[in-house]
């Protein structure tokens, strides 16, 4: 298999099975991971859990597989956090083309909200457990991007025109490692963020890229 489509009759099927299968409270999204990352959504169902659609970007966590930052993007029963504050029990399976190369993925994301206020006596049912990383779910990725940028300036924490040459080095490295640079005109907004022009941000990116290819 070289793409999604070439399986799309099998996976319809599958991702019917599941809707029809589980509670209107999980949401079951195909991606399509070969194009442009700002429409990865394929697919959709009970698609009221994150609020997104068909023709919706994918989250973070796709972003860093696709740059490598994740080996193995494949994960069971984690959680996740909306941004209106549900609270997601959530599963990803990435597919990958006949050379190894990831080209999709499917993520299964149940509601647990309500459950989890009843954690001691349901704790069972949802057999979740918490993590420090969160997935965030956009409809755009700009937004995504917004968001990635605003953790690097967590990270720092510093206002760009405090930060050294060093603390800029390190806000990129961040963004690298998170897949940012893999979103399509990224760099301006991070320019304008850290206030440097596109000749310094890609120097600086070349910079972090060769001293990180010397660490490995």
């Amino acid at each position: 298999m070289n793409h999604i489509s070439e399986e799309k009759t099998f996976l319809t099927q599958l991702l019917n099975m599941l809707s029809n299968h589980m509670p209107d409270t999980t949401e079951i999204v195909l991606h399509d991971l070969t194009g442009d990352y700002d429409h990865t959504i394929v697919d959709i169902r009970n698609g009221h859990i994150t609020n997104r659609k068909i023709g919706d970007c994918g989250s973070n966590m796709g972003l860093e597989v696709l740059r490598g930052t994740v080996k193995d993007g494949d994960r069971y029963n984690y959680v996740t956090h909306t941004k209106e504050g549900k609270i997601l029990r959530t599963s990803s399976l990435y597919i990958k083309d006949d050379k190894g190369k990831v080209v999709g993925s499917i993520c299964i994301n149940t509601d647990i909200t309500d459950t989890v206020r009843f954690e001691e006596y349901l704790h069972r049912y949802n057999r979740y457990e918490l993590v420090d990383d969160k997935e965030v779910f956009a409809n755009n990725v700009g937004e995504l991007l917004d968001h990635m940028i605003q953790q690097a300036q967590l990270t720092a924490g510093k206002m760009p025109n405090m930060m050294s040459k060093q603390d800029k080095l390190d806000f990129i490295r961040y963004l690298d490692e998170k897949g940012a640079f893999l979103i399509t005109k990224a760099g301006e907004k991070i320019c304008k963020a850290l206030e440097i022009s596109k000749f310094t941000l890609y120097s600086y990116l070349d910079t972090v890229r060769e001293e990180d290819g010397r660490k490995g």
